[in-house]
């Protein structure tokens, strides 16, 4: 007889007697409910499980391909930059606000139905649209608050998933899952650029929707849950810790920020006379540098630390949009930028719940996490209007890029601003000097 600790949401539970016959390893959970489990970790259905994920995340990725429609919609005049912006900062918004309420959901449908659920609000947002294309109203509640509701409920069932089936490959496992954030933005950036210029914006919404349901379906239909989810809930004691605090400061002003260059990236790309076509290319270009920014700084994070890769995402994002992008007269540079930028931007996402992992340990993780999360709502929400109207201030899109500077410094100060408080995080939870890498 021979004893295996088995790990459930990421919580250690008694350890279990085992016999070498035994294909199945029973569990009692600290709630007495008995589960379960395949014998079998860091692999087997495992996989099946991060790969539906990364197609499910993948369509998520609709949200940041938003700025081919707003580049096409302030073209037709149907209306201005800051509320077209909106309407596409109203869906990201939604992921963080309704990120408790998809958890909860999740804990009493199961991750299956819920993604089901997920599949259906997505699928319904997009073909919904299609009617109402030029109704400003009617978008904000299809492509805003639907989409958003069902992007929520789609990344919140990815996030916690690939967990109960992996232990040494969790990271890798995840890396994937996020990944296909990144490369879904690129491939509907390009996809709805082609069918905007084949067939219109109407039935560009349609062809969204039927690729939705077809690819997402079969991905809810092959999650199967291990275990029961934890619910995430409030802890206002948290915010008696400076380190949260700061943490809690750093994601409210960062977001505000990282929907700007992907709002933006068509708009700019035309006021320097580079063709839609092009425009939507660099669009999936710095989706497809997200993704690898997720990948890799999140591997940076196992190297120098959690804290320290955060604190360099935000100096990238910081950096590139002050001293790159106001230089990006012509393509080269403008490619350069896109590149870098993406790359900071999506390491952002990748390495703040590492950050919470690491100061508050497992068992607060979800608690805190969520609280993190839900900061991102107010950037998510008004960052890229606040961009928007700053630029029709200053002339709009049609004023040449002159005009996009003075939001290019409130974005690249904003981010500057994040990595100062990430910095003291750091020197608080360390104690010791930034560059010693501890």
């Amino acid at each position: 007889m021979a004893l295996r600790p088995t790990v459930v949401d990421q919580q250690p539970v008694e350890l279990t007697p085992i016999s070498s016959q035994d294909t199945r390893v029973h569990v009692e959970t600290a709630n007495k409910q008995t589960l379960d489990f395949d014998d079998v970790l860091d692999g087997g259905y495992g996989w099946v499980i991060a790969a539906a994920c990364s197609v499910m995340s993948m369509f998520v990725g609709l949200l940041y391909s938003w700025g081919v429609m707003q580049a096409y919609l302030a073209k037709q005049n149907v209306a201005s930059d800051s509320t077209l912006a909106f309407i596409g900062s109203t869906a990201v918004a939604g992921v963080a606000v309704f990120a408790i309420i998809s958890t909860h959901l999740i804990r009493i449908a199961g991750t299956r139905n819920a993604s089901l659920i997920s599949c259906a609000l997505m699928t319904s947002a997009q073909f919904l649209s299609s009617w109402i294309t030029s109704s400003i109203g009617g978008l904000f509640v299809t492509n805003g608050v639907i989409l958003g509701l069902g992007c929520s409920i789609g990344f919140m069932a990815c996030s916690g998933l690939p967990s109960q089936y992996f232990t040494r490959k969790r990271g890798l496992a995840n890396g994937l899952v996020y990944a296909g954030n990144g490369v879904g933005a690129c491939v509907f950036s390009l996809l709805s650029q082609a069918l905007l210029t084949r067939v219109g914006i109407a039935w560009t919404f349609r062809v969204l929707s039927f690729v939705t349901v077809a690819a997402t379906l079969p991905a809810a239909l092959l999650m199967k849950d291990r275990a029961r989810r934890a619910s995430a809930s409030i802890d206002l004691s948290l915010f008696r810790d400076p380190k949260f605090v700061l943490l809690f400061l750093s994601s409210l002003v960062a977001t505000f920020p990282l929907l700007v260059p992907p709002f933006f990236i068509p708009l700019y790309a035309s006021s320097i006379g580079i063709s839609d076509t092009l425009g939507s290319i660099l669009l999936a270009v710095f989706s497809l540098s997200s993704a690898a920014g997720r990948i890799g700084f999140g591997y940076l994070g196992d190297i120098i630390g959690p804290i320290t890769s955060l604190f360099l995402t935000l100096v990238v994002c910081s950096v590139s949009v002050l001293a790159v992008w106001p230089v990006s007269a012509s393509l080269a540079p403008f490619v350069v930028f896109v590149i870098i930028n993406g790359a900071g931007n999506g390491g952002f996402f990748a390495t703040m719940p590492s950050v919470v992992g690491h100061i508050y340990g497992s068992k607060r993780l979800s608690t805190a996490l969520a609280m993190v999360v839900s900061a991102y709502s107010a950037g998510y929400l008004m960052g890229a209007p606040v961009a928007g109207f700053i630029l029709e201030r200053y002339g709009g899109n049609s004023a040449g890029r002159a005009a996009f500077r003075p939001a290019m410094y409130y974005a690249g100060s904003m981010s500057l601003g994040s990595a100062s408080f990430i910095l003291v995080v750091r020197y608080l939870a360390t104690k010791k000097k930034f560059f010693s890498f501890a």
